[in-house]
């Protein structure tokens, strides 16, 4: 295995961080396209359905965190036969989950509009809109699958032209099909949707090194029963620990309601600081994964413990320096993301927290990384389990605080994250003798 530098992490983890900048571009295009017809309607109808789609694809998660982790073990171990196998399987598992999708998605967007329910004319529209966008579902998955694999062998300047790739070619057949050709809400959809198969198909082509020698088609080794049951534990064990931390994020928003609608406003604005956080912080998590999960397949325990703290090194200085960036230019922020002078004002009450939280909450990011590079994935799943439970005390023990109490019960959890990771962090060395 290759020396681990400080430029070996950075040159994993800046293309993520370059790529993850592209995320937010595309629905700030889909919607300023769709704002020039000139109706309010389409918009409210293109925001739900993304967000429909996002919570149903968010659930998939798992593919690329457990690919990646599974990967980079197989790629130090030297098994290329197995990491094009594991490539398969998670493309398998993508695909045909993608066509249970299409299978079953006019009972998943009613339960969806059941959820947030919108006007009669938004509905109608934003079902145009899914029943087009649905037939993408098996490309989208498939993606993560890629997305994981490209990772762990460190291709992430691949990942970054993926993700260029597919932003990129959505916007210009945004402007084409809705401006140029006017096709108004059909128009976005298709133009997403030719991106996400395209993408699927520029993503394989950047995997072909899995694909060489025919080891892909080696069905014994895709099929074999040990490997499959320890995919699917894995799988498993993540897609548990995130639905728990989506379930304590959306508890925080529906607890925020009670503190009123613009308590609950500036909140919402708060929350999009955390997303640029998970943003710009992720790259040195993935660095992790790849960098630990390959010193975990070379049974090398030096390399796993020097990849831990290199890239945890890395991301630490990136939440200080997040930090700092919150606290001096927190409140021009909260200006551009909205002109509501109450909601502005609210927000800057709170917005302590959210500068505090990159640092508070930089290690249980990294261990998370370091964790899923080892496959570690019951303990993160055991993890989340007692923080969230723990966060759920911190809520009922704080709320004579109000809204304070509520962004301290999140710190809380967070640092109980790190706590609970850190205290059983001897498991991802054990897991490399």
């Amino acid at each position: 295995m290759a020396s681990i530098t400080h430029r070996r992490v950075l040159r994993i983890a800046l293309p993520i961080v370059l790529s993850n900048a592209t995320v937010p571009l595309i629905g700030a295009v889909d919607t300023g396209v769709v704002g020039q017809l000139g109706q309010a309607a389409p918009i409210g109808a293109v925001g739900v359905g993304a967000v429909i789609l996002a919570a149903i694809y968010w659930i998939f998660g798992f593919l690329r965190m457990g690919t990646s982790g599974l990967v980079a073990q197989s790629h130090g171990a030297r098994e290329p036969a197995e990491t094009g196998a594991i490539l398969m399987r998670a493309l398998l598992i993508g695909l045909v989950a993608g066509a249970v999708f299409i299978l079953f998605h006019r009972a998943l967007f009613a339960l969806g509009f059941a959820i947030a329910p919108a006007s009669a004319e938004v509905e109608a529209l934003a079902t145009r809109y899914l029943t087009i966008r649905v037939w993408g579902a098996p490309a989208t998955i498939a993606l993560y699958a890629v997305t994981g694999w490209l990772i762990a062998v460190e291709r992430t300047r691949a990942v970054l032209l993926l993700q260029l790739w597919i932003n990129g070619l959505n916007v210009v057949l945004d402007l084409w099909f809705v401006l140029g050709q006017g096709w108004g809400i059909e128009g976005v959809a298709s133009a997403s949707l030719i991106a996400e198969w395209s993408g699927l198909g520029l993503g394989l082509w950047l995997c072909r090194p899995a694909f060489a020698g025919g080891q892909w088609r080696d069905w014994a080794r895709v099929f074999d029963r040990a490997r499959v049951r320890r995919m699917v534990q894995v799988n498993g064990d993540i897609m548990l620990r995130s639905v728990l931390l989506q379930g304590a994020f959306t508890g925080f928003i529906f607890l925020s309601a009670g503190y009123g609608d613009v308590t609950l406003a500036a909140n919402q604005v708060l929350l999009q600081f955390l997303e640029i956080t998970a943003y710009a912080l992720d790259g040195f998590a993935f660095a992790a994964e790849s960098l630990v999960g390959q010193a975990v397949g070379a049974r090398a325990v030096r390399d796993v413990r020097r990849a831990s703290i290199l890239t945890s090194e890395w991301g630490a200085g990136g939440a200080v320096a997040l930090g700092l960036f919150f606290w001096a230019a927190g409140p021009s922020i909260i200006d551009i993301m909205t002109t509501e002078a109450e909601v502005r004002s609210v927000a800057r009450v709170y917005l302590p927290w959210v500068a505090v939280a990159p640092v508070l909450g930089i290690a249980s990011w990294m261990f998370d990384g370091i964790f899923i590079g080892a496959t570690r994935a019951r303990e993160m799943r055991n993890s989340a389990a007692m923080s969230v439970g723990i966060y759920a005390l911190a809520v009922l023990a704080l709320s004579g605080w109000g809204n304070h109490g509520l962004w301290a019960a999140l710190m809380v959890m967070n640092v109980t994250r790190a706590l609970t990771l850190g205290a059983v962090y001897g498991r991802v060395e054990q897991a490399a003798r």
